[in-house]
């Protein structure tokens, strides 16, 4: 575990996370295909969906999503609000001859807050052979105001695997890892042999810092200020090993302040752009470790917003 000095450029260099770090290699097709647009959702099978069914033994569900509102910091400028009207029911009209009455409610806000899925036309990479987002999907051509052509939120299959939980703070011996900690590839083998796991292919991997559950109900603004995450070497591991998704309590998985100050967000370019993984962010995973949990069934159904890039979500862990 390593604890990362930010430099005085501060937060907002975080804001060039598509942009930064160093030139990547030309890019080179998926795996699945020059026309593939769900990446690591490929790895999904029905063997795998009935073994991971095969992890639920005590009955029990578990929310990983957290209840946000209008107060939840939230990167960069991403905000949301919640108006509840009454349409056409103003100074006691009824709309209605029963007396049946509702509400309906408006919202305002970016899709990209709280629990979220980062789907993979989130991320991208901008070096000096142009924009890339995953499968060597070109930024000006798939990118329209009115929403994505390709990789958009609709295309995102189910996603039912084995999930698999690591105790992060544990490994470091504390109740939540700091702002600029990050733990390494090294790391994340170590406590997976501690908690006696593995990890493969198709699994959606949780990091658990404690970052969420300890640091956001006290001090929301340091929450949203750093995290702790990951190092990029653990980005590398789970694309090696070839996993469906990576998370964890945190806002960003990646570590902030970043481990190299010139490449923020690294693992994002890594997991998304150039493996197709998908990040799963502030993600629920205190009660998990205390029910002292570290496989279990992952189901996420996400919206279908064609053209999204992200989603607000609530995954559910069975076990």
């Amino acid at each position: 575990m390593t604890t990362h000095t930010w430099k005085a450029a501060g937060l907002a260099a975080v804001l060039a996370f598509a942009t930064g770090g160093a030139a990547l290699a030309e890019c080179q097709p998926s795996k699945w295909g020059a026309d593939d647009e769900i990446g690591a959702a490929n790895t999904i099978t029905p063997e795998r969906v009935m073994a991971a069914a095969k992890l639920v033994k005590q009955g029990k569900t578990q929310h990983l999503g957290i209840i946000i509102d209008k107060d939840i910091p939230a990167f960069g400028a991403r905000s949301l609000s919640v108006t509840i009207l009454q349409p056409g029911q103003q100074w006691g009209v009824k709309p209605f001859p029963n007396g049946f009455v509702y509400n309906d409610d408006i919202f305002t806000g970016w899709l990209g807050i709280g629990s979220q899925l980062d789907t993979l036309a989130h991320g991208g990479h901008s070096g000096e052979d142009g924009t890339y987002f995953y499968n060597c999907n070109e930024a000006g051509e798939i990118s329209k105001v009115t929403g994505m052509t390709k990789l958009g939120l609709e295309k995102v299959p189910p996603l039912v695997a084995r999930g698999v939980v690591l105790d992060m703070a544990a490994h470091a011996g504390k109740e939540h890892l700091d702002a600029g900690e990050y733990f390494t590839a090294d790391d994340v083998k170590a406590q997976a042999e501690a908690q006696g796991v593995t990890l493969g292919e198709g699994d959606v991997v949780l990091f658990h810092t404690g970052w969420t559950e300890h640091v956001l109900p006290s001090d929301p603004q340091a929450w949203g200020s750093g995290e702790p995450g990951m190092s990029e070497d653990v980005a590398d591991y789970m694309a090696e090993l070839g996993v469906l998704a990576v998370g964890a309590d945190t806002w960003g998985v990646d570590v902030i302040p970043p481990q190299n100050p010139d490449r923020p967000f690294q693992g994002h370019i890594t997991l998304l752009k150039e493996n197709g993984i998908y990040i799963l962010e502030v993600m629920n995973t205190g009660p998990l470790v205390a029910d002292d949990v570290s496989e279990f069934m992952f189901v996420l159904g996400p919206s279908r917003l064609r053209g999204a890039v992200q989603a607000i979500i609530d995954p559910i862990a069975l076990y």
